[in-house]
């Protein structure tokens, strides 16, 4: 550690800030986002709420859909009475047709980018040939009085021409039958789809985007039809829901909405276990058990039951049905209500999904709810998928153990980790409805957010929820033609996963912890959400109301982390240790001395030293200062001193006294990203405290930022952002003195390293195999005799 010595003019010990202008700055951080947000309106406010004069559309729908478990074909009908509650005169509605993504002629597989190498699969190229025919059979599309409508398909949109236009405050009513062959997911992926279970023969299926379902027309796009590509999701409108679902008798069927025919499709027993679980709050209730679905899955029945659902101010509907189905379900009490947490598995998910699936569902609901508003619908359900995707109270999820019942601790917190980012989904956007299509974040991030929340608080010891700031550095320091801003389509952006999910969720994580605080955070996080509960926001709905609602300018985290590709990367560049000059000529010249001294001579002075100089050789030439010591304290100076302690007030008599040490820092912003400074400073008695300095330091530079620390205690070390808080994406210039941080490898022989850790095998299997032969080491030494 270098120690200067020099004089420092105190009046008020505080922070002193130099700024240096950046010849390379190409923006403002701290420019206010004016021209990047719309002008508020009617519809819109500047506060981020809805205008006095906010409207969105209804759809409401009553269909009769049909599973044919023998071919894996669905055929439809449905009456849409569409409501039109704008300010605007329609002539035309447009359809969404999203499952044409699966035609043989889709867009979706002529924009795949492809490259031929040295090696191609047979499934490659093959599948060029024969592509899965899935997509919408159109057999008509009728108006009230079942008279033929026109109507234009354009690939995953279809427009239906009004017979007359549709002006405000009415509603036109118009059915549309069709069919399509179901996929199966396991071999042609989607989020919907059937999987064959060979083993029994038996089929699951969970079924989305199944009918044609109605485009958003609001204030913001006018009518939404942009095509649907297979990454951006949906804009979907409220409605009211009636839907008929046949299927195999022995078939369980879950869905969006309440069962309006128990009795039909449910044995007594059935129904007893159901009243029971709407008073368990503790633990799940067997509806259909294991062995009841064993059983199930032998029969294969031939004839058909009709299952009956409502809902209310739903933005979409799906369903899954299976013989192979275990039910169990407890209640949720909620402000007065009960809500029904539900779950339907195979036996191949067990002891996994009995044991958390539905006690997940529940603790999600109670945690997005406080952070939220309470849940609205009656169910929630999470069915077994073998995959991830939500809808209206229900959604498919992954998980499933080994054959013999044991999991890696990644299956089973993959398992409860999907499940309550699915049910999540119930409130982002299934309420808060943003368009996804357009602003994939909106929902994803958010989610991501709450459920890396809610995963924290079902067991905080588990450190793998995702949304910690160190956890997205190795995206952010990524090349910038390898990244995307978040604000880009949901179609065009690049790594969708870290871009939509992960990097706006540590957005929020890094607000509410660091930037804002919980309370703040908290507050104005709710304010949106009730704000824009069964409403259609915006970003900048979004955007505004955190502002309006904490009161704090968010401006500058807005533009670098959601509309640049700038990362966090602020080193500490320079560090001087200074200490006050007491003007005391006893002590300074003391400390001037033994620097003096302990400065190495160079090396050529020494070697002129030990010659005969001049001054050697002839006495006559040496004069005063031959022999004079500038650092001998003498009477004037000691008079001086005095001198200037009487000029001095008690207050800094006292200051001069206390021998302060005073650290002068030098921060660059090397990422663009800028941050709030969090210093932590370790002292050499052992002890330490952290500052933390506003991110506004850096309002009138970006580039780099100067500041000093005063401390009775003498420093040791000082680290920037010691907590991890700021995704600062590399800390070996995080550090004063400079220090590096290693990372480890391992060393194997040959093969794989986990030849050593056996093989393939989870933790539970190994500790069972360990636990086997720690028995049979005990038996042998004991002769195999048991006392």
């Amino acid at each position: 550690m270098k120690k200067t010595v020099a004089l420092l003019l105190f009046g008020f010990v505080a922070g002193f800030v130099l700024n240096a202008q950046n010849p390379n700055l190409n923006y403002n951080k701290f420019k206010q986002l004016k021209e990047e947000w719309p002008t508020p309106n009617v519809y819109r406010t500047a506060s981020g709420a809805p205008g006095h004069q906010y409207y969105q559309q209804k759809a409401d729908y009553k269909m009769d859909i049909r599973i044919d478990d023998d071919t894996q074909r669905l055929y439809g009908t449905e009456t849409i009475t569409y409501h039109n509650q704008s300010p605007d005169v329609l002539t035309y509605l447009w359809l969404q047709l999203d499952q044409n993504m699966r035609a043989k002629d889709s867009d979706s597989h002529k924009i795949q980018s492809q490259e031929l190498g040295d090696r191609v699969s047979f499934r490659q190229l093959m599948g060029m040939q024969d592509r899965f025919d899935g997509g919408f059979n159109i057999e008509y599309v009728k108006n009230a009085f079942d008279k033929d409508m026109t109507y234009i398909i354009n690939k995953t949109m279809m427009r239906v021409n009004l017979d007359q236009p549709l002006n405000p405050g009415e509603n036109v009513v118009f059915k549309v039958k069709w069919w399509y062959n179901i996929n199966n997911r396991m071999v042609d992926r989607g989020r919907s789809g059937y999987e064959h279970f060979t083993e029994d023969g038996n089929n699951v299926y969970n079924i989305a985007q199944f009918f044609p379902r109605m485009a958003v027309y609001n204030d913001v796009e006018g009518w939404q039809h942009k095509q649907f590509l297979g990454s951006g999701e949906f804009a979907l409108v409220f409605g009211d829901y009636e839907v008929n679902i046949t299927v195999p008798s022995d078939h369980i069927v879950a869905a969006t909405g309440t069962l309006q025919n128990p009795k039909e499709v449910l044995t007594a027993t059935q129904r007893k276990r159901l009243a029971e679980a709407r008073n368990s709050t503790d633990q799940p209730v067997i509806i259909a058990t294991q062995e009841e679905a064993i059983e199930r899955e032998k029969s294969k029945a031939t004839d058909t039951k009709t299952w009956t659902f409502k809902a209310e101010m739903v933005r979409d509907f799906a369903f899954a049905n299976s013989r192979k189905f275990i039910w169990d379900a407890m209640a949720v009490k909620q402000a007065g209500n009960t809500i029904m947490a539900m779950s339907a598995y195979t036996r191949e998910g067990n002891p996994l999904w009995e044991q958390y699936s539905t006690r997940v569902v529940a603790h999600t609901i109670n945690v997005y709810s406080r952070m939220t508003f309470d849940y609205p619908y009656p169910v929630a359900w999470s069915v077994d998928g073998n995959m991830g995707m939500e809808y209206p109270m229900i959604c498919f999820n992954y998980g499933r153990p080994e054959k013999d019942g044991t999991y890696s601790e990644r299956t089973k917190y993959g398992h409860i980790g999907v499940i309550i980012h699915e049910v999540g989904h119930n409130y982002f956007p299934m309420i808060v409805n943003s368009d996804e299509r357009q602003w994939t974040w909106m929902d994803e991030g958010l989610n991501s957010f709450m459920d890396a929340v809610a995963g924290q608080e079902w067991d905080a010891e588990y450190l793998g929820w995702g949304a910690r700031p160190a956890e997205i550095t190795s995206y952010m320091m990524r090349d910038k033609d390898r990244l995307s801003p978040i604000m880009t389509n949901s179609e065009s952006v690049m790594s969708l996963g870290p871009n939509a999910y992960t990097k706006p969720a540590t957005g929020l994580y890094i607000l509410r912890e660091t930037i804002m605080g919980r309370e703040l955070f908290d507050m104005a996080f709710r304010e949106y959400a009730q704000r824009w509960m069964f409403k259609h926001p915006t970003p900048a709905d979004f955007f505004r109301t955190m502002e309006d609602a904490s009161g704090v300018d968010l401006d500058w985290f807005w533009r670098g982390w959601f509309y640049t590709t700038d990362h966090v990367d602020i080193a500490i560049e320079d560090v001087q240790w200074m200490q006050p000059n007491t003007k005391n000529p006893e002590v300074e010249n003391a400390l001037a001395r033994a620097k003096q001294n302990e400065e190495p001579l160079y090396i050529g002075d020494q070697r002129f030293r030990e010659m005969e100089t001049m001054v050697k050789r002839d006495t006559a030439t040496l004069d005063f200062y031959n022999s004079y010591d500038p650092l001998e304290v003498t009477v004037l100076d000691k008079m001086e001193y005095e001198k200037y302690l009487e000029s001095l007030s008690p207050e800094e008599k006292a200051f001069l006294e206390k021998g302060y040490n005073v650290y002068s820092m030098k921060f660059s912003n090397v990422g663009g990203m800028v941050m709030p400074l969090i210093l932590e400073f370790k002292f050499t008695d052992g002890t330490s405290e952290i500052e933390r300095i506003p991110v506004e330091i850096w309002r009138r530079t970006n580039n780099e930022v100067s500041k000093y620390f005063v401390f009775e205690k003498e420093v040791e070390q000082i680290i920037l952002d010691p907590l991890k808080e700021t995704a600062d994406t590399d800390r070996s210039n995080n550090y004063w003195p400079p220090k590096a941080e290693p990372t480890r490898f391992e060393l194997f022989k040959g093969g794989s390293s986990r030849y050593y850790r056996g093989g393939g095998e989870n933790p539970m299997q190994r500790m069972r195999r360990a636990k086997e032969m720690e028995k049979k080491q005990g038996d042998s030494k004991s002769g195999g005799k048991k006392e």
